[in-house]
């Protein structure tokens, strides 16, 4: 049988998805920052070989890594009011819905079939960072 949702168990919910996605973050950060053309290809498809997209990849997958661990510790923080965590949980909301609004704006020029795993994951992400950081992702329930 099915867990039923209650209200008290939806600040742990989004406690675990921010954790979460900080995790993937994580992830991705340190294979951008290794292969840098991993990450990229389905997002730019051939192009992500090039050197000028091997650069732009690291660097996103520096800024990945630092987002993904700064949330990361702000939400292992006892004690910690929600604001530092919901900060760093916002701003990695944040990259996640312009990685989607630059997806969009090149739309046309992406590969056809990863474009939309791309949008996809960038805009779940944005969407449960979101919703993490307006919640009391700090909450300790579970």
């Amino acid at each position: 049988m099915a867990e039923q949702l209650t209200p008290i168990s939806i600040p742990a919910l989004m406690r675990r998805g921010a954790l979460t996605v900080a995790a993937g973050r994580v992830a991705l950060g340190l294979t951008a920052l290794a292969w840098p053309a991993v990450p990229a290809r389905p997002w730019v498809g051939a192009s992500a070989d090039d050197l000028a997209a091997r650069v732009f990849g690291r660097a996103l997958g520096a800024r990945d890594l630092a987002l993904g661990l700064g949330a990361l510790a702000a939400l292992a923080r006892p004690g910690a009011g929600p604001g530092p965590a919901a900060s760093w949980v916002a701003a990695g909301a944040l990259s996640d819905a312009l990685d989607v609004a630059a997806s969009v704006a090149s739309w046309r020029d992406l590969p056809r079939l990863t474009r939309w795993l791309v949008a996809a994951s960038a805009g779940g992400a944005a969407l449960t960072g979101a919703a993490a950081a307006l919640t009391s992702v700090t909450s300790r329930a579970s």
